[in-house]
């Protein structure tokens, strides 16, 4: 495991707690990454040093403590650029990289589906590509940042700009076609009268581990940052007994890069067409309202702050009764995701703001009509099918909407044997 040294800089906008709790995260994300901490420096400044972000003076006392911990590398809490990176590490003599660099390790590792693997590929390239301009090098020689994992964007491609636009280019050509594809299947979903529900909040808040247990379904999950990245969607069944679609979403954290914001943009759309979404939020963590404010910040980034928000409050089985009755609201449901307290209530909140009403209906077809079954399926929520000597029944349930287009197809089809239930 490498070891590293991790710096952060408290600015003048910045308290002494929020530079810690944001070490302290960096340091969760360095040990999913692969990197073992062993000592954090941090320099106060009102902004930071052109240069060397925390000055020439701090770099110096971090190469020493860099020396004195026999670590293999430094990593910073922010974002730096390409200037600022090649002056530490010519000060230091020890490789630098930034906390966007590790959670796009992270990302590389994590992402499971083609799509995934492309978006990563493509923040990957759009992040190395500001630091190779003009420096004669080529992405051959990154190795990423943690250890010597090569992610998907180190292609043997050189650094000239053209090239790497080329590739992102084809990169945005390959991850349209695979949207085009699910926005078909996403139609086909709107159109069969399932509501969506998509499950958002901070990473590691839980929200895998609530749609595995709803969904009773075999879904990955663990007490790790980002322990899934791609959207995951399953049915589950509502006390009033109607079907909704559940998705679980890539996990939010503070200071997530924009380019990886642009590049799962269309994994992202998922809670863009959501009728509702679940703010799911780690009641035990102290730092749960910047958590919050993290979330809420990146939906307002994608447009997705116009859809109805339940909140969550997930994990109250790690907290005092006491911080529990604090959290309860009319807006707020509490709920431990592992052992499903509390969660009957809130699928019965869901049932109210999700799903529309809806009316039953019996259709009846003659088998030379048997076609029409499959838009039926499309169209609406069949609960039942029986088939008769003389004719097909079918018990549907669906929307107003959709329930006249139903109309429509029988008109077209010219059946006039279609009652009320």
């Amino acid at each position: 495991m490498e070891k590293v040294v991790l710096v952060g800089l408290q600015t003048k906008d910045k308290t002494e707690l929020e530079v810690k709790n944001s070490l302290d995260e960096l340091e969760s994300l360095c040990l999913t990454a692969g990197a073992l901490t062993l000592g954090k420096a941090v320099q106060k400044r009102d902004v930071p040093d052109a240069a060397y972000f925390i000055g020439r003076g701090k770099a110096l006392e971090v190469k020493e403590l860099v020396e004195m911990l026999n670590a293999d590398g430094i990593i910073f809490d922010e974002q730096l650029k390409p200037i600022q990176q090649r002056n530490l590490e010519k000060i230091t003599e020890k490789r630098v990289i930034d906390r966007t660099r590790v959670i796009l390790d992270i990302f590389a590792f994590r992402a499971k589906t083609k799509e995934g693997k492309l978006q990563v590929e493509r923040a990957e390239l759009t992040y190395e590509s500001a630091r190779l301009a003009n420096q004669g090098v080529n992405l051959d020689s990154q190795s990423g940042g943690i250890g010597t994992r090569r992610g998907p964007g180190e292609r043997k491609i050189e650094s000239d700009k053209r090239i790497i636009r080329d590739r992102i280019a084809s990169l945005d050509r390959e991850i349209e076609k695979i949207k085009s594809r699910r926005d078909i299947q996403r139609g086909s979903r709107k159109n069969s009268d399932f509501p969506e529900v998509a499950i958002v909040g901070y990473t590691n808040a839980g929200k895998s581990t609530l749609l595995k247990n709803l969904s009773k379904s075999d879904i990955y999950a663990d007490d790790k940052l980002f322990a899934t990245l791609d959207p995951i969607t399953r049915k589950v069944k509502l006390p009033g007994g109607r079907e909704v679609l559940f998705t679980d979403t890539v996990g939010f954290i503070n200071k997530l890069p924009h380019d990886l914001i642009a590049a799962f943009k269309s994994t992202m759309e998922e809670i863009l067409r959501a009728d509702c979404i679940l703010h799911v939020i780690d009641a035990s963590n102290p730092d749960k309202n910047k958590h919050i404010k993290t979330v809420f910040d990146v939906l307002k980034d994608i447009g997705a702050d116009g859809i109805p928000v339940i909140t969550v409050y997930n994990k109250a089985d790690k907290i005092d009764p006491y911080f529990i009755n604090s959290l309860k609201s009319e807006d707020s449901y509490i709920i431990s995701a592992k052992s499903m307290e509390g969660v009957k209530e809130l699928l019965k909140a869901v049932e109210e703001k999700a799903v529309p009403e809806h009316s039953f209906h019996k259709i009846m077809l003659s088998y030379k009509n048997q076609g029409v079954i499959s838009e039926l399926y499309k169209l609406s929520n069949v609960k039942e099918k029986n088939y008769k000597k003389d004719r097909i029944e079918i018990k549907l349930e669906s929307s107003e909407e959709n329930w006249s287009k139903i109309r429509n197809i029988m008109k077209e089809h010219k059946l006039k044997d279609l009652k009320n239930a």
